[in-house]
C-alpha cells in the first residue's frame, strides 16, 4: 500500500493495532517520510503473527480508526495540521499517548534521492505466501466430487462461525501433532481465513513429507467474495 501511494502520489493515512497498541500516522505527504523510511524491508516470512495467534484488544479500532478517518477529512479539505512527519504511539495498557518525529529518509528505496523501487511486485510471493490453488478451482474440484483433503487451521470459535462445505478442522497451533491424521499420499488443501496461516501449514505440511499440498488462496474471505455471498465475513 505504501508504494502504491508514493508512486501515484497519493498520501497514506496509515493505522495499525496489535495487542493493546496501536500507532497512527500519514505517510508520502508534501515531500514527507512514507512507511519505508521507517521499515525500508518488509520483515521475514512467518515473523508477524496473525491476528489469531497474536490477538488485538477489541476497542483498539475503535479509538485508531477515528483518528485515520480524522486525518482524511483534514487532507481533503486542507486544514490543520496533519501527521505527516510524526508518528503517534498510543499504549491501552498505560492509557498513554506519545509522539516519535520522522523523517524522510534520502535513501529510502521508494521515495529517496535515488529510489530503486519504480513499480509495484507480487508481495504475497516476496514475502512467503504462496497462493497454490484458487478458489474457483476449489468449487470445480468439489463439483467434480474429486478425491482431496479440505483442512482449515484456523482457530475453532472462527470454523463456528463460517466454514467451507467439507473443511475438516485442524488449528494450525495443533497441525505438528495431528499431522499424522492426514495421509500424505492424498491431494490435500489448506485454508484458513486470508492464506497467510495456511502458507506456514503448507510450508509445516511440506517439510513433513506431504508431497501434494497446496494453499487456497484469499482463504474463507475469497470465497464468500467468489464463491458464496451467504458465508459471514469476520
Amino acid at each position: 500500500m505504501n508504494d502504491a501511494c508514493v508512486l501515484l502520489g497519493k498520501p497514506n493515512a496509515h493505522g495499525s493495532i496489535f495487542r493493546f497498541e496501536g500507532q497512527a500516522s500519514v505517510f508520502a505527504y508534501r515531500g514527507g517520510p512514507c512507511y519505508r523510511c521507517l521499515y525500508p524491508e518488509p520483515p521475514p516470512p512467518g515473523l508477524v503473527p496473525s491476528c489469531a495467534e497474536g490477538g488485538v484488544l477489541g476497542v483498539l479500532p475503535g479509538l485508531i480508526d477515528p483518528v485515520q478517518a480524522t486525518e482524511v477529512v483534514k487532507l481533503i479539505l486542507g486544514i490543520g495540521e496533519s501527521l505527516a512527519g510524526r508518528l503517534l504511539l498510543y499504549d491501552a495498557l498505560a492509557m498513554r499517548f506519545r509522539e516519535v518525529k520522522l523523517r524522510r529518509d534520502p535513501e529510502c528505496p521508494v521515495c529517496g534521492d535515488h529510489p530503486s523501487i519504480r513499480e509495484l511486485i507480487d508481495y504475497h510471493e516476496f514475502c512467503g505466501v504462496p497462493g497454490g490453488m484458487d478458489v474457483t478451482e476449489l468449487k470445480a474440484k468439489m463439483d467434480r466430487h474429486e478425491r482431496f483433503v479440505l483442512v482449515d487451521v484456523r482457530e475453532p470459535l472462527e470454523y463456528q462461525i463460517c466454514r467451507i462445505p467439507g473443511a475438516r478442522l485442524i488449528p494450525l497451533g495443533e497441525l505438528p501433532k495431528r499431522a499424522n491424521e492426514l495421509d500424505p499420499s492424498e491431494e490435500i488443501v489448506v485454508h484458513c481465513k486470508s492464506g497467510v496461516r495456511s502458507a506456514k501449514a503448507v510450508e509445516f505440511l511440506t517439510k513433513a513429507g506431504f508431497g501434494k499440498v497446496k494453499n487456497l488462496q484469499g482463504g474463507i474471505l475469497a470465497w464468500s467474495d467468489k464463491i458464496d455471498e451467504s458465508v459471514p465475513k469476520y
